[in-house]
C-alpha cells in the first residue's frame, strides 16, 4: 500500500517572524512550499498539503512552565525585563518580534499536528519545515528556539503508548530534547552532531547515554570539523540503522536541520545534501511512520534546495538518478525552478584532514557500539 506523505505550511508563518538581519530566515519554509509545488510534489494521489493549528496551552505545559509561556507572550508585545532577560529572551540569539508567542506556538503546531495525524491514521509521512525548534529547553529559550515542538511532539505519540525515535541531524546538538527524555526508555534520541568542543551548545558528547530507565536511550555521535558524506553515512550506517533495528520503535521523529552543508555560516561541516536524501531513504524503507521537522540552516537557498529534495524522498522514496550532478547554490528563477535541480555536486574533502576525521568518527562509532549498544540489546 502507497505510503500518505504530508507537507504542513501556512502563509501565515511566512509574514512576521524572525526580525531582518537573524539568522535564522523564518521565510524558508514557505520558500520550500513554493519549490515542492511548483515540481509538482503536492499534486500527487499519495501526497497532500495542510495547515497547522496553534499547540493548545495545556499541551504546552507537558513540556515548558507557566511561568516561562507567561514571560514569552508578554514579550513578544513589548514586555520584557530581567526575568525574561534570564530565560534567554532578547539575547542574539533568542531576538524578540512581535508576537513572538503567536508564531512559535503555530510553528510548533505544525509537528503536534503531525503526531496526531500519525496516531489518526491521517498520513503516514508528515513534513513539518517550520518546526525543529530542539534547543528549547521548560523554563528557557536557546538557539533561536523558544518552544520544543520535537519533545511536544515525542511526548503526544509516547503518551499514546508508542515508542519513539528521535533521529536528529542538525548540526547542533538537540540538547532540550535530550534532556527531557534523559531519563525515560519510551523515548530514544540519536543525535548526530558537530562536537560541542567547536559548535554551541557544547554539549551531545558519546559519553551522555541517559540515566535510570533512560540509560542507554540517549545517544550522541559528536563529528569533527569537516566531515564528509562518506564518513557522516557511515556513521548513520552502524549506529543510527541498528539501533532502529533493534529498538523497533513505532514511530521515529526526523530533525532535518541542513546547517550540516558546506558553507553553512554557523557550522564547520562539510556534507551535501546528498548524503540526507539517502538517509530519509533508509529510513523511508523502514517502512514506519515518520515525523519530519525542519531545523537549522543558515544559508537559505542551500536549505531550501535541500528541503525541497528531502521532501521529493518522503515522498517519492529513494531516487538516485535524481539530478546528481548539478552545482552546489544553484539559482532560483522565477518560476521558482533550480537552476541546476536539487542535488548538490559532489564535494571532495581536503586531503589534509581526511583521514583524521575519518579515523576520529571510527572511534566514536566503536566506543557507541561498545558502550551503548548492549545496554539496548543491539
Amino acid at each position: 500500500m502507497e505510503r500518505r506523505a504530508r507537507f504542513v505550511h501556512t502563509e501565515s508563518l511566512d509574514r512576521g517572524g524572525y526580525p531582518e538581519g537573524c539568522p535564522f530566515d523564518s521565510r524558508r519554509a514557505g520558500r520550500t512550499f513554493d519549490v515542492v509545488s511548483s515540481l509538482g510534489l503536492l499534486n500527487r494521489i499519495n501526497t497532500d498539503h495542510r495547515e497547522p493549528q496553534p499547540v493548545a496551552r495545556d499541551i504546552l505545559e507537558w513540556f515548558h512552565t507557566p511561568e516561562y509561556l507567561e514571560i514569552l507572550m508578554a514579550a513578544g508585545y513589548g514586555r520584557h525585563d530581567y526575568k525574561a532577560l534570564k530565560m534567554g529572551l532578547g539575547t542574539p540569539d533568542c531576538p524578540l518580534f512581535k508576537q513572538l508567542f503567536e508564531y512559535s506556538v503555530l510553528a510548533a503546531g505544525g509537528t503536534v499536528s503531525g503526531a496526531r495525524w500519525i496516531l489518526d491514521g491521517e498520513a503516514d509521512i508528515v513534513f513539518n519545515p517550520s518546526g525543529g525548534f530542539h534547543h528549547a529547553h521548560p523554563s528557557a529559550s536557546s538557539g533561536f528556539c523558544y518552544v520544543n515542538d520535537v519533545v511536544l511532539g515525542a511526548m503526544v505519540l509516547a503518551r499514546a503508548g508508542k515508542k519513539v525515535l528521535v533521529v536528529d541531524v542538525d548540526a547542533h546538538h538537540g540538547d532540550g530534547v535530550q534532556d527531557a527524555f534523559y531519563q525515560d526508555g519510551q523515548v530514544t534520541t540519536i543525535s548526530l552532531h558537530e562536537s560541542g568542543k567547536t559548535l554551541f551548545p557544547g554539549t551531545g558528547a558519546e559519553t551522555e547515554i541517559g540515566e535510570g530507565e533512560g540509560r542507554g536511550h540517549s545517544i550522541n555521535v559528536p563529528l569533527p570539523v569537516g566531515t564528509y558524506d562518506a564518513v557522516y553515512y557511515r556513521a548513520f550506517e552502524q549506529v543510527v540503522l541498528p539501533v532502529a533495528s533493534g529498538i523497533d520503535p513505532d514511530v521515529i521523529i526526523v530533525e532535518l536541520g541542513m546547517d550540516g552543508l558546506a558553507a553553512d555560516p554557523l557550522a564547520h561541516l562539510n556534507l551535501t545534501n546528498n548524503v540526507y536524501a539517502d538517509l530519509l531513504a533508509d529510513m523511508v524503507e523502514m517502512d514506519k511512520p515518520l515525523l519530519v521537522t525542519g531545523g537549522g540552516g543558515y544559508n537559505p537557498e542551500n536549505t531550501v534546495r535541500g528541503w525541497a529534495l528531502g521532501w521529493s524522498v518522503l515522498a517519492e522514496g529513494r531516487q538516485d538518478d535524481l539530478d546528481l550532478n548539478v552545482g552546489l547554490g544553484g539559482v532560483m528563477l522565477e518560476n521558482t525552478a533550480w537552476f541546476g535541480g536539487l542535488r548538490d555536486r559532489t564535494l571532495l574533502s581536503h586531503g589534509g584532514y581526511r583521514e583524521s576525521v575519518e579515523n576520529e568518527i571510527m572511534i566514536t562509532i566503536e566506543n557507541i557500539q561498545r558502550n551503548v549498544f548492549p545496554l539496548l540489546g543491539v
